[in-house]
């Protein structure tokens, strides 16, 4: 996996160890999702250190957003997270929708709201065979009829920005755009430098240095199967295919 995604993904997996909980731990006294199974539990140091890295943007604004939502929870601005993981949840992301859903559950740096949680959670769960399903259905268990319709109402006005039927479709064409971007100044010696990939440490990346378009693509391709996943509706683009010298000039001439 390419930098890019490493550093992208990688926070994936540390707020989703560290936020998503196992129903099934839970006890009588506790929340469903609340008690966590995860082995390994990361500190804000570790979710603080994060590199998001802003040329994903482009391709995987969910992913991105959702990077920089446990990167500003990492570093205590929780109005931000908040923000962050909200805009991430807008660009189709599940695992954002499902933190969002955690936190208001238990009342994360803001009021406990069951029937907040049951909707967000009725979101990050929409896709079938989805992950997030056990926990939606043990949060609706536990909430009470007065719950559940205010979950209903709150989701009539969160659908149309949230669910699939809109989010999904305006992240696919984001990352069709984009790649079509990129197939365009795609040849055999191009190389790519996204944006945001340098550090403090090394400021100055040189171009050699860079990876080729089309290590580029099909790094891209692979986080977007995750960022994707479940949605019938995605269709990676798979390798590029180079074009020849001959071919453009054969082109030329028609």
């Amino acid at each position: 996996m390419s930098k890019m995604s490493c550093n992208a993904f990688g926070l994936s997996l540390l707020v989703m160890s560290l936020l998503i909980s196992a129903p099934t731990g839970a006890t009588a006294n506790q929340d469903p999702v609340s008690a966590s199974s995860a082995s390994y539990v990361p500190s804000d140091a570790d979710l603080a250190a994060a590199h998001c890295v802003i040329g994903e943007e482009r391709f995987l604004p969910g992913d991105y957003y959702y990077c920089l939502g446990g990167l500003t929870y990492g570093q205590h601005d929780y109005s931000e997270s908040n923000r962050f993981f909200t805009t991430a949840a807008s660009w189709a992301s599940k695992p954002a929708q499902y933190v969002l859903g955690v936190m208001a559950l238990n009342g994360d740096h803001q009021p406990k709201n069951r029937a907040l949680a049951l909707a967000w959670f009725a979101l990050a769960s929409e896709r079938p065979d989805s992950r997030f399903k056990v926990s939606y259905d043990e949060v609706y268990k536990a909430s009470t009829n007065a719950e559940r319709r205010a979950a209903d109402t709150l989701l009539e006005k969160m659908r149309p920005i949230y669910g699939d039927a809109t989010a999904a479709i305006r992240a696919q064409t984001r990352y069709a755009d984009g790649m079509a971007w990129l197939k365009r100044m795609n040849n055999a010696s191009n190389q790519y430098c996204m944006e945001g990939m340098t550090t403090l440490d090394r400021p100055d990346v040189d171009a050699s240095m860079c990876e080729s378009v089309q290590q580029v693509v099909q790094s891209v391709d692979r986080a977007s199967a995750t960022v994707f996943e479940g949605w019938a509706g995605h269709v990676t683009i798979g390798p590029l295919q180079q074009v020849t010298p001959s071919s453009k000039s054969s082109s030329d001439t028609n």
